[in-house]
């Protein structure tokens, strides 16, 4: 069993679903990755907060066995704080409020321990920071990346260099097609491969996502839920329980890769049951692993 490092936003987000809404609630990339690769292998965490920041967030992720001595506190600050309302069925939302505080002069510094650590997942952060994380991880041997539209579109030739040193990029299915000029997602999935990794998954929400790599193309579903009450955080989610499972058992066979898609899209579907991490606060492993068995259900025939 290997660890894991996020590097990303610890955020605090106020969200409104046609289910509720919640106010400066936990939220950020590397929160959402981090919790959920925590079901399968221990965790550090690199990211930076104000001290309005409530200490129990910290307690409840050094619970989930988040180290979190990467997390800076800056006194004084305030926290990244997001706003946003998603539409009735989930699949747009808008975006009401972005207050960047803390997180808008973030300069990730990992402290020596992390620096070996060999799994590291590159939450979405300017590609700039992404490739300095990359030259201070000197011992990561498996490196996966998220990215935004706002990065593809404006520092693109810097975010390729740090496509060509992952090995694994995590895109949604719009971002695939901006980044590579592909309209179709399966086009666009093999172009990605050309950039450099040795995988890319494109993630198709609640259809599910897709993974390439050079021996093949993989389709998971999404997991039908009838009441999706918070969508935030699913895709980190999803990365982090595909990191997480992978430094669990530091296994790179394609059997293995397809089984983390399905850990991932697990995780990112028990996410979306509630609001905020609320619902991976309760999450046990034996839950876990019934809907993992309840996605090998759904496809088989």
């Amino acid at each position: 069993m290997a660890e894991v490092l996020m590097v990303g936003s610890v955020a605090l987000d106020s969200v409104e679903t046609p289910y509720g809404k919640v106010d400066r609630a936990l939220g950020g990339a590397a929160t959402f990755a981090s919790v959920a690769a925590s079901f399968w292998t221990p965790v550090q965490a690199v990211g930076v907060v104000g001290d309005d920041f409530d200490p129990a967030h910290l307690a409840f992720l050094a619970q989930r066995g988040v180290d979190t001595e990467g997390i800076e506190v800056i006194a004084g600050g305030e926290t990244f704080w997001w706003g946003g309302v998603y539409s009735a069925d989930m699949n747009s939302r808008e975006t009401l409020f972005t207050k960047l505080n803390v997180f808008e002069e973030f300069h990730p510094v990992l402290p020596a321990a992390y620096r070996q650590t060999p799994y590291l997942f590159l939450a979405n952060i300017h590609p700039a920071l992404q490739l300095d994380v990359l030259d201070q991880a000197t011992g990561a041997t498996f490196v996966g990346l998220d990215t935004m539209n706002l990065w593809i579109d404006i520092t693109r030739d810097t975010l390729l260099q740090v496509i060509a040193r992952t090995s694994a990029v995590f895109l949604n299915d719009e971002e695939a097609r901006q980044l590579t000029g592909e309209a179709n997602p399966v086009a666009a999935g093999l172009a990605l491969l050309g950039l450099g990794p040795r995988l890319a998954v494109v993630k198709k929400g609640e259809h599910g996502a897709l993974l390439f790599t050079a021996e093949g193309i993989f389709s998971a579903p999404g997991y039908p839920l009838e009441r999706v009450f918070d969508p935030t955080g699913c895709g980190d989610c999803f990365a982090g329980g595909f990191m997480g499972y992978l430094a669990a058992t530091e296994d790179l066979s394609e059997a293995n890769l397809r089984r983390a898609v399905i850990y991932g899209s697990v995780v990112a579907s028990y996410n979306a049951e509630d609001f905020s991490l609320d619902r991976l606060r309760t999450l046990t492993s034996d839950e876990i692993e019934a809907r993992f068995e309840g996605f090998r259900r759904l496809t088989q025939f």
